[in-house]
C-alpha cells in the first residue's frame, strides 16, 4: 500500500514502550523489519539522549515505521506530489526534508501539556507511491490509500506534496466521515475552476472538493488569504459557498486566540478536517514554497491556530506545500515538522497534564 523505508525497532528497557532505535546495518530488501501495532501498547519518540545520533531510518520524528494501519490511532504519512503546482515545484521533496528536521523534536508539549504518545499509538507509514508521470493516477492512488487507512480507524497526518493532494485526501475522508468541516490556512483559496485548461491541480482543489459535496460549506474557514489578484474580489467564489474567509491584513500585529475560540463554537463537534499550506507564513519565515505571498502570518499564530483546535474532532490534518530546492536554511521544512507535532498534539483522545 504504502512505500516504505525499511527499519527495525526495539522495546525500550523494561518500559513496555516501544521506542526507536536505528537498524545495526543495512537490510535485506526482500526482508524488511517493520515493527506491527500489536508489538507493543503505544509508540514513542526517542528520548533527547538518542537525538545526537545521527544515525538509523530517517521517519517522523523517528517513530516506527509500519506497513499497515492496522491498530493505530495516527500516524505520518509522505505524499510525495508536486506535478500540480503551478509556479516553483519541489514539493515532492517536502516529505523527506520534513522528517530530516523531526528527529530533534520530543515527545512532550510543555506549552499545551499535550502527552499525544502516552495517549495514542502513532507510527510513520511512510509514503505513498505515487505516479508522478500522471497526476490523476495519483490522485486515485492517494484516495486508495487513505480509504485503507481511515477504515482502520488511523486518523492521518500528511506531510506534502502540493494542495492536489488534499482533493483525493477529502475524497477518502468523506467517504467515512460525510462532508466536513474545513479549516485551511493558506495564502491562496484554491478555489480556481481551472488552470491552463486543467481542473485538477493545487489551485482547484477546494472548487473540487465542493463541486463533490466533500465539505460542509457552513463549516469551512480559510485564514491567511493574501497577494494580488487578476480580479477586484478574488474571495467571491469561497464567500458564495458559505466560506469564512479571514485575510491576512486582518490578522496582522494580533493574537489569533479569540478567532480561533469562534472557529471552535462554529465547528462544534463536527467532524473536521485541517489542512495547512506553509505559504500562509510570510515569507521571511518560511521562504521555502512553491507561491510564496508577502506579509502573511508569523509562527507564534500559526501555532494559536492549531492549538486552537484542541478539543475539535479532527479527523486529518495535512501540512503541503514545502518546496526544499528553495529551503536553503531548512527553516521551512523546521516549521512544517514543529507544525505536524501540534497537530497530532490537537488530535481528540490525546490526554493534557
Amino acid at each position: 500500500m504504502l512505500r516504505l523505508l525499511m527499519s527495525s525497532c526495539t522495546r525500550g528497557p523494561g518500559s513496555g514502550v516501544a521506542t526507536w532505535r536505528p537498524s545495526v546495518g543495512l537490510l535485506s530488501p526482500g526482508h524488511p523489519r517493520i515493527r506491527q501495532a500489536s508489538d507493543a501498547p503505544h509508540h514513542q519518540s526517542p528520548g533527547s539522549e538518542s537525538l545526537v545520533q545521527l544515525v538509523g531510518v530517517c521517519s517522523m520524528m523517528r517513530l516506527p515505521l509500519q506497513s499497515s494501519p492496522e491498530g493505530l490511532d495516527a500516524a505520518f504519512i509522505g505524499v510525495p506530489l508536486d506535478t500540480g503546482t503551478s509556479n516553483r515545484p519541489g514539493a515532492r521533496f517536502g516529505p523527506h526534508r520534513i522528517r530530516e528536521e523531526s528527529v530533534m523534536l520530543g515527545a512532550v508539549n510543555p506549552s499545551t501539556g499535550a502527552l499525544p504518545f502516552q495517549s495514542l499509538r502513532v507510527a510513520d507509514l511512510g509514503n505513498v507511491n505515487v505516479n508522478l508521470y500522471n497526476l490523476q493516477d495519483s490522485c486515485r492512488v492517494i484516495r486508495e490509500v487513505y480509504q485503507n487507512v481511515l477504515e482502520a480507524g488511523c486518523i492521518p497526518l500528511t506531510l506534502g506534496g502540493d494542495h492536489t493532494i488534499t482533493y483525493p485526501i477529502l475524497q477518502a475522508v468523506a467517504k467515512k466521515h460525510g462532508p466536513v468541516g474545513l479549516v485551511h490556512v493558506g495564502a491562496h483559496t484554491n478555489t480556481t475552476d481551472k488552470t491552463l485548461g486543467e481542473k485538477v491541480n493545487h489551485r482547484t482543489a477546494f472548487r473540487r472538493c465542493v463541486e463533490e459535496g466533500l465539505l460542509d460549506c457552513k463549516q469551512v474557514v480559510q485564514i491567511g488569504i493574501r497577494g494580488s489578484s487578476k480580479t477586484v474580489d478574488p474571495y467571491r467564489y469561497s464567500r458564495s459557498q458559505g466560506f469564512r474567509v479571514v485575510l491576512a491584513e486582518d490578522c496582522w500585529m494580533k493574537s489569533l486566540v479569540p478567532l480561533m475560540a469562534e472557529i471552535r463554537q462554529q465547528m462544534g463537534g463536527k467532524p473536521l478536517y485541517v489542512s495547512f499550506g506553509i505559504d500562509a507564513l510570510d515569507p521571511a519565515y518560511a521562504p521555502g514554497t512553491g507561491a510564496p505571498e508577502v506579509a502573511g502570518l508569523t509562527p507564534s499564530q500559526a501555532l494559536e491556530i492549531i492549538r486552537g483546535c484542541q478539543g475539535l474532532n479532527v479527523v486529518g490534518c495535512d501540512l503541503v506545500e514545502v518546496s526544499p530546492p528553495y529551503d536553503l536554511t531548512g527553516n521551512t521544512a523546521l516549521l512544517a515538522a514543529n507544525l505536524l507535532f501540534e497537530m497530532l498534539c490537537a488530535l481528540p483522545k490525546v490526554t493534557t497534564v
